[in-house]
């Protein structure tokens, strides 16, 4: 077995056996014509359940052959033009050598004796991130697994600067569509019921500042204490942009702490053409990005940033066999003394792959191109009888729903909306997702491929129309 061990006697078997699985995806990826096979669990958990995993076939050919048929074959393809649903985006090709890279030196981005290079490289993007952003000389960050991870550390230091512990006092304000984990993250970090306020938006899904203030006011009269805004640049639902300047006049006016979640949104700070529109960002506390969203990056490669290092300290714990105090002392740079994880995945070195081929402008020109295309997109359902669009993109997300002329009853337009998702999914030509607005239930698009075109969108409409007319037809059949 020890064969199978990567070291210095098995570099042929390691270059043998990952070029017959490179080969294998990129045969798979050179033939897929459509997002989804359309197969369904019960296809698929039989295939799976009937390996018996303590009985190994010993032969790499014989194990992808087996991959093909329970995982390949059936992948949901966000490469693919018309997989048009969640913030998955296709990736770039030097952040995939990247992965392939850190994967087999396997660093631990815990201490400086575990990664060394790694550790620098990491924060040299933490650096680069940090001057785009314009958070200034002090700031600092880490890579963290996720939007949800960097959103949960950022509040984490937003209560500890509280500096009280009276924690059923502290408020958390954020938008009725900011993303969950805002909600999540309270609960995790100990805070009461009431800790999230919630302030609506206004007509294109921006949080509403009047509104905001006025909730700032009443919680300073109850006596409360405003912990944190969390501005969002680019919701999940809407790609919509918090107005970030008059949220941090508001924060620095209460002296809560300004978190903007730019998980989607940091795309822009890579854009030629519209970085304005996340002008103020860098006068938040702290900032979330995630670059596997709109930097074109293999899951997972995110991180968390910070405008003064100094509140990183929050989440710092000193283990004698891991990084002990006197470590700072000498200037030994251990990640771990600011990151919530100890064993961590070298994840920058997707980033650091792409910047050093691609170049910023590269990574930039790509996401203004779904931005450009979400915005025509917007323009064909807006001229669309059939269809009923809600706000006009600041990114790459279209919200909208199919309203047929003869029908009026909303709960019966809702269901044909959800069965038109349902069927498309179970036909594999298309992938598109769902969210509520209103109440009603909408269709929607988030474009992240640059690969899509116009016609995609305009095929993927004329399908959805037709799935809902098919539904509504045959529920007029039963209904007679």
């Amino acid at each position: 077995m020890r064969s199978h061990l990567l070291n210095d006697t098995t570099t042929e078997h390691y270059r043998r056996s990952v070029t017959e699985g490179v080969e294998r995806v990129a045969a798979k990826l050179a033939a897929t014509d459509r997002p989804f096979t359309g197969v369904t669990v019960d296809d698929l958990a039989p295939r799976i359940d009937a390996i018996d995993l303590d009985r190994p076939l010993h032969d790499t050919t014989a194990v992808l052959d087996e991959l093909e048929d329970v995982y390949l074959r059936d992948a949901v393809y966000f490469h693919h033009p018309r997989y048009l649903a969640h913030l998955n985006c296709p990736v770039v090709i030097p952040a995939v050598l990247g992965e392939a890279v850190l994967s087999a030196v396997n660093s631990s981005l815990d201490t400086w004796d575990q990664s060394a290079g790694g550790t620098l490289i990491e924060r040299k993007l933490i650096d680069w991130t940090a001057a785009r952003i314009g958070l200034g000389p002090a700031a600092d960050g880490v890579f963290t697994s996720g939007g949800t991870q960097s959103n949960l550390q950022a509040l984490l230091l937003a209560r500890e600067e509280t500096k009280t512990e009276e924690l059923t006092k502290l408020r958390v304000f954020a938008s009725e569509v900011s993303h969950f984990s805002v909600q999540k993250s309270a609960k995790l970090l100990g805070l009461g019921p009431d800790a999230v306020v919630v302030v609506p938006v206004d007509h294109d899904k921006r949080m509403q500042t009047v509104a905001l203030a006025r909730e700032l006011e009443r919680c300073a009269g109850a006596g409360l204490i405003p912990m944190a805004v969390v501005a969002t640049a680019g919701t999940t639902d809407f790609g919509s942009i918090d107005p970030l300047p008059e949220i941090a006049g508001l924060c620095e006016q209460y002296g809560a702490w300004m978190h903007v979640d730019a998980a989607y949104g940091c795309g822009l700070l890579a854009s030629l053409k519209y970085r304005h529109r996340i002008d103020g960002i860098e006068r938040a506390d702290s900032v979330t990005v995630d670059y596997h969203k709109s930097f074109f990056q293999p899951v997972s490669s995110s991180a968390v940033l910070v405008r003064d290092a100094a509140t990183l300290r929050h989440a710092t714990y000193h283990a004698e066999y891991l990084n002990p105090r006197r470590m700072v002392t000498e200037r030994i740079p251990n990640q771990v003394d600011k990151s919530l994880q100890t064993t961590r995945r070298f994840d920058a070195l997707k980033l650091w792959m792409t910047l050093r081929v691609m170049g910023a402008d590269g990574i930039g020109r790509l996401f203004d191109e779904v931005c450009d295309l979400a915005a025509e997109g917007w323009k064909l359902l807006a001229a669309d009888p059939r269809f009923d669009v809600v706000v006009e993109p600041s990114l790459s997300t279209l919200v909208f729903r199919y309203v047929p002329a003869a029908v009026t009853d909303a709960a019966e337009i809702d269901r044909a909306n959800l069965h038109a998702r349902k069927a498309l999914f179970a036909s594999g030509d298309a992938v598109v997702a769902s969210t509520k607005v209103a109440g009603r239930h909408y269709l929607k698009f988030t474009l992240l491929n640059p690969e899509t075109t116009t016609a995609d969108i305009t095929a993927v409409l004329d399908l959805i129309a037709g799935h809902a007319e098919q539904y509504l037809g045959e529920s007029l059949d039963r209904a007679c």
